[in-house]
C-alpha cells in the first residue's frame, strides 16, 4: 500500500513577506493535484504539521501551526504532529503506516533541507519505498539559493534514498 505524504504546509512558512518559499504558490499547487489524484485513486494522505514551540511562526495554536486551506486535510485523513525535523521521530508515525499496510511513502512539502529530507532519510532507513517528489518541495533562501538547495536534495535524496518523480508523473493507484 502506498500513501502521499505532504509535511509541513503551514500558514506560517508563508507568513513573512521577505521570505517566501521558493515558486511556493506553485509548489502549493502541485502538491493539491497531487492530493486530489491520491483521494481519487483512493491513496491515503497524511498531513504532517511541525509545532516550532513558542514564538515561532510555526506554534501550535496559532494561525501559522494550520496547514494551508488550498490543501486542508479532509476528516478521518491522517495528521501527525512533529518537534523535530523528522516525521517519525517521536510522533507514531511509523506505528501509524505498520497499522494501515503501507509500505511506500511519496513525500513533498516544506522545508527541503530540513524536514522534507530528514524525513526522506527516516523513512528509507525504516524500509519505506520512497518516492521524492521533486517539483513539489521548497524551501527559502539560505546560505545559497533556495533554487540551489532543491536541486542539491534532489541530487542526493535521488541518489540511494528515494526515486524522483515530477508531480505530474505520479500516479496513484491500487498498490
Amino acid at each position: 500500500m502506498r500513501a502521499l505524504v505532504v509535511i509541513d504546509v503551514q500558514c506560517g512558512m508563508f507568513a513573512d513577506p521577505d521570505r517566501q518559499p521558493f515558486e511556493g504558490e506553485a509548489v502549493v499547487g502541485r502538491i493539491a493535484g497531487l492530493i486530489g489524484r491520491a483521494r481519487q485513486a483512493g491513496t491515503e494522505v497524511i498531513f504532517v504539521r511541525h509545532d516550532g514551540g513558542e514564538g515561532d511562526p510555526l506554534e501550535r495554536g496559532t494561525a501559522g501551526f494550520e496547514i494551508r486551506k488550498e490543501i486542508a486535510p479532509l476528516p478521518g485523513e491522517a495528521v501527525v504532529e512533529k518537534r523535530f525535523c523528522s516525521a517519525f521521530q517521536e510522533t507514531g508515525m511509523a506505528e501509524l503506516l505498520a497499522r494501515r499496510g503501507i509500505t511506500r511513502v511519496t513525500l513533498c512539502g516544506m522545508q527541503t533541507e530540513y524536514c522534507v529530507d530528514t524525513t526522506c532519510r527516516s523513512a528509507f532507513e525504516r524500509g519505506f519505498e520512497v518516492t521524492l517528489v521533486r517539483d513539489a518541495h521548497t524551501t527559502v533562501d539560505g546560505v545559497i539559493p533556495a533554487k540551489s538547495i532543491i536541486a542539491h536534495h534532489n541530487a542526493t535524496l535521488g541518489g540511494g534514498f528515494a526515486r524522483l518523480e515530477q508531480a505530474e508523473e505520479v500516479m496513484f493507484g491500487a498498490g
